[in-house]
């Protein structure tokens, strides 16, 4: 089976640096019903940055609001679902790559039952060129 390749929306927040910044945030977007296809968080000088990619945007948007989190611009990246395998990763990336993009940053990992699951970005002025790359 081929992989599940699409765009998504991401937000971010930057937190205080500090226990519990990240699961006071996730806490009142879970009180909202809202449904996170992925989340990331790491240091970013004195901050922390956490990043938000919702299953619904508008209905992130407006819980992230009620809970008073400082949202960034919305920004797109590529959610990757699949069968895990040896390479998995490696076909989207190398096909990237054999276009000239540069990855920003990616995530990957074996979700278990045999799959796998993996968020990328690309500068903005590549995304187009990286959703045909990768047959979005």
């Amino acid at each position: 089976m081929a992989d599940l390749i699409r765009s998504v929306d991401y937000y971010y927040i930057q937190t205080p640096n500090k226990p519990g910044e990240a699961a006071r945030a996730l806490k009142a977007l879970e009180a909202e019903g809202v449904n996170l296809l992925a989340f990331s968080g790491f240091p970013s000088g004195r901050k922390a940055q956490l990043d938000f990619i919702p299953a619904d945007s508008q209905q992130f948007v407006k819980a992230a609001r009620k809970a008073r989190l400082k949202l960034s611009p919305r920004k797109s990246g590529f959610l990757i679902q699949g069968e895990d395998r040896v390479g998995a990763i490696a076909d989207s990336l190398g096909r990237l790559a054999d276009a000239g993009i540069n990855v920003t940053a990616v995530d990957a990992v074996s979700s278990g039952e045999g799959r796998f699951g993996a968020i990328l970005w690309v500068k903005p002025a590549d995304r187009k060129r990286a959703a045909k790359a990768l047959g979005v």
